[in-house]
């Protein structure tokens, strides 16, 4: 534990010019006089570590001081960098922050301005409405995994029944903006896909298990057919209006959509045929029509015809 934090003090040094014994004690959570004791240890071992006192004092390593970053150019370290900061925020903080360190490091190390490819692109992993619960049941789902513990939880499915289940967790998977659970459900006896935010309640149980060989660590590629494996598809034929171009680029492919002459946009694809398949035509509104299949036109005017008798007849004199 001891090498880890003279380490992780090290490269924080290198990535700073100055740093006070002080803000080391809170980041490492120990006492001030271990960080005494720590910087004496580096100093024994020929790391050139200054200390200056005063109101600006803290500790920082002398400017000839490098570590060598082997085979990594700086486009590559910065690269990185801007890679896990858009992370950061979903993942362990104090994780990825002594790993941010770690590789800030080897940037300011190599003399060169290590800021051109930030201020160039940012990546933000987190949906508009991310909070604190989806962190959480991150966090407890990598200590399952890690330690190979049985969970359960509440789950809601695509068609809205609610299950509760016991499960192997595998690996948590980002997809887009999603975060997915990978593991084997014992209620269904075989390897599931849980989205993240429609899990509730989540409990670690106190039993273990042994990892099941998986098809999709195996071969991350097999991804998307495994997610709409057991799922009904439906070859959709729609027409959209001019007006809701921006959300079909959105969505679709460019090769998927054909302009028509009066402007409107034709796309051809394969959606798996599911209730929020027709939540989502609906909420076009007029600015989409489906040409095929029949069944599916026929099923989207029954439902608007549900949503009209949830209001009064007499609705449309107001």
């Amino acid at each position: 534990m001891k090498m880890e934090r003279l380490l992780a003090i090290v490269m924080l040094l290198l990535g700073r010019k100055r740093i006070s014994a002080r803000e080391l004690s809170e980041r490492f959570e120990v006492s001030q006089r271990t960080i005494y004791r720590d910087i004496e240890s580096l100093c024994a071992a020929g790391v050139p570590v200054a200390a200056h006192t005063g109101m600006d004092g803290g500790y920082e390593i002398m400017e000839q001081y490098r570590i060598e970053r082997q085979y990594l150019t700086i486009e590559e370290l910065e690269s990185i960098v801007v890679a896990l900061r858009g992370v950061h925020s979903t993942m362990d903080e104090k994780l990825i922050s002594g790993v941010l360190d770690k590789v800030s490091a080897l940037v300011a190390g190599s003399g060169q301005d290590g800021t051109r490819t930030a201020q160039q692109m940012m990546i933000d992993l987190n949906p508009w409405h991310a909070g604190n619960a989806e962190r959480k049941r991150l966090d407890s789902l990598k200590q399952a995994i890690a330690s190979c513990r049985h969970i359960e939880f509440h789950y809601t499915n695509g068609r809205g029944e609610q299950t509760r289940r016991t499960c192997e967790p595998m690996l948590v998977v980002l997809k887009g903006y999603v975060w997915y659970l990978y593991g084997y459900c014992l209620l269904r006896e075989e390897f599931r896909i849980f989205r993240l935010s429609r899990i509730k309640q989540l409990e670690l149980l106190p039993t273990s298990f042994v990892r099941r060989e998986s098809e999709l660590a195996l071969e991350p590629l097999r991804w998307d057919s495994l997610l709409l494996q057991d799922r009904p598809l439906i070859r959709l034929k729609l027409l959209f209006e001019p007006a809701s171009r921006a959300l079909v680029e959105d969505r679709y492919e460019p090769d998927k959509i054909q302009e028509q002459p009066d402007g409107k946009l034709l796309v051809e694809s394969v959606q798996p045929d599911e209730p929020w398949l027709y939540g989502w035509l609906l909420s076009f509104g007029t600015n989409v029509r489906v040409l095929e299949p029949k069944e599916t036109a026929s099923r989207l005017y029954r439902e608007a015809m549900e949503i009209c008798k949830l209001y009064p007849d007499n609705i449309l004199k107001h």
